[in-house]
């Protein structure tokens, strides 16, 4: 199995990093191949250039793909499961998580696919696990967390994976209250990757 982790935050002092870690010891159990696209860390370009927009917005897909694009979309091609792990901030993924997003998944490859492009393969598993100030039961009222399960598994991982789920990890302002609860959570992750594998 292997399983790539897309992870977007700046500080090693974040509780995301403590999930991150709490993941990688849950996963490594099992001695499946484990990558990590540390975004801040590999110091991820999130802006898109004018060339790459060119490539983009006239669907020139004979125009070249950037080094560090190819490199996670090689990635992606040997994923059997994509756990995206982030912090929400104003209602989103960070910058570089959706510059991610904007980049990686240019045309030709994740949409407007042409007999010379080559198409993403569809991914069997896709976690998307955020950690969020609010309580979940917040999130749901004001209909952010529906808002926000939209966007992240209606689109961004969209047909391109069989199965997808949001987990998000709310309530971390009371981080001492909430922690014990996430982590069971987390504990629960390998279970459901088999579970959508052996669907």
């Amino acid at each position: 199995m292997n399983i790539l982790i897309v992870y977007s935050h700046p500080s090693k002092k974040s509780y995301t990093f403590q999930v991150l870690e709490r993941l990688k010891s849950i996963l490594g159990k099992q001695n499946w191949n484990i990558e990590v696209s540390d975004l801040y860390q590999m110091n991820f370009q999130s802006d898109m250039s004018e060339e790459e927009y060119e490539r983009e917005g006239f669907a020139k897909t004979d125009l070249p793909i950037s080094k560090d694009v190819l490199a996670e979309q090689e990635k992606i091609e040997k994923a059997d499961c994509i756990i995206f792990l982030y912090p929400v901030w104003w209602s989103d993924c960070p910058a570089k998580l959706k510059g991610w997003f904007d980049r990686v998944y240019c045309v030709g490859y994740a949409y407007g696919q042409n007999e010379t492009s080559k198409e993403m393969k569809t991914i069997p598993v896709g976690l998307a696990i955020c950690t969020a100030g609010h309580p979940n039961k917040f999130l749901e009222e004001i209909e952010m967390a529906q808002s926000m399960q939209t966007v992240m598994l209606e689109d961004r991982l969209g047909k391109r994976f069989e199965n997808k789920e949001m987990i998000i990890l709310g309530g971390t302002l009371e981080l001492e209250k909430v922690m014990e609860k996430h982590f069971s959570q987390l504990d629960t992750v390998i279970e459901k990757i088999k579970n959508y594998l052996l669907k």
